[in-house]
């Protein structure tokens, strides 16, 4: 568990790097940061596949309707596979999509996807490297696992849109910086770059 001290400390930190910080984390207030660390990697997985290239609004409404199929309850990887292509659709789920939560309930079966035992106990690149063998598993997605379930204080999702849109407007830019100057950027809020990621996601649209 992160302490309320570790979150004031990033945010002093982050403000202390300039002025555009500073009145970031001053408009936005306190970090609080909540975590699911309730939810095992396969859990957070197929969540995590939910949101891809959607609108959080769009997310919910697909995770909502599916868990509502198992009587409100997240279903196991078993329930998930018995469950027909059709009712998968009517949800939400694209075709890819599916294809892609039924390979990581397999892989929960299998032993490719960890427990959360397991899974705290691993490094973040070697998670990155061992999820990511999963088809339709990109990294952005096994950094959601380790921000939001695993609680991982140093992590910049550089691939997320969100990010650089909220970097733009931090810093006035005329365009999002691409994700690979994001994450060199980025670098300088080490070790608070999950913190760094809560703000940007707040930056105020005006």
């Amino acid at each position: 568990m992160v302490t309320v001290q570790f979150y004031t400390q990033a945010s002093m930190f982050l403000a202390g790097l300039d002025e555009d910080w500073a009145r970031l984390v001053a408009e936005v207030g306190p970090c609080r940061f909540e975590s699911k660390t309730q939810r095992d990697p396969y859990q957070a997985l197929v969540r995590a596949v939910a949101y891809q290239q959607l609108h959080p609004k769009a997310g919910d409404a697909i995770l909502s309707r599916f868990v509502g199929m198992y009587q409100g309850v997240f279903p196991q990887p078993q329930q998930l596979l018995d469950t027909t292509f059709d009712a998968l659709r009517a949800c939400g789920f694209s075709a890819r999509k599916i294809e892609t939560i039924q390979g990581v309930a397999l892989g929960a079966l299998s032993g490719k996807v960890p427990s959360h035992t397991q899974a705290v106990s691993m490094s973040d690149e070697a998670l990155i490297e061992q999820l990511v063998k999963l088809k339709g598993i990109g990294r952005w997605t096994v950094e959601m696992l380790l921000i939001f379930t695993l609680e991982r204080m140093d992590i910049l999702a550089a691939d997320d849109y969100g990010l650089a849109l909220g970097y733009q407007r931090l810093k006035g830019l005329e365009k999002p910086p691409k994700p690979k100057e994001l994450a060199k950027i980025g670098e300088a809020w080490s070790p608070y770059r999950t913190v760094a990621s809560w703000y940007l996601w707040r930056v105020p649209k005006t």
